[in-house]
């Protein structure tokens, strides 16, 4: 089963494969117009690559304190996700006039 996370990195995956290859075809040409996109081009991919890391850092960061908290409080932790599903429910199933 593919995830929104997996589904998001195959994308810049992909993404920054194919942006590698327009770069590689690309590279022989002498246009300083060219080779001013060019560096624009890997100037992004390497700031969208750097950007990645720390998002995928930060979540790693907040599912391991997530974990911690449930652990430390699993009744309050149960208790608040009986509390939000029981609201999201009556939210759902309230009848919009």
């Amino acid at each position: 089963m593919k995830t929104h996370s997996n589904h998001t990195k195959e994308g810049h995956n992909q993404f920054a494969d194919e942006t590698r290859a327009l770069l590689a075809a690309t590279a022989d040409t002498t246009s300083e117009i060219v080779a001013a996109a060019r560096n624009r081009v890997q100037s992004a991919l390497d700031a969208t690559s750097e950007t990645c890391a720390r998002v995928k850092a930060k979540v790693v960061d907040g599912a391991k304190a997530t974990d911690k908290a449930i652990r430390a409080n699993p009744y309050q932790a149960l208790g608040i996700a009986f509390g939000v599903g029981a609201l999201l429910g009556f939210i759902v199933t309230t009848p919009r006039t």
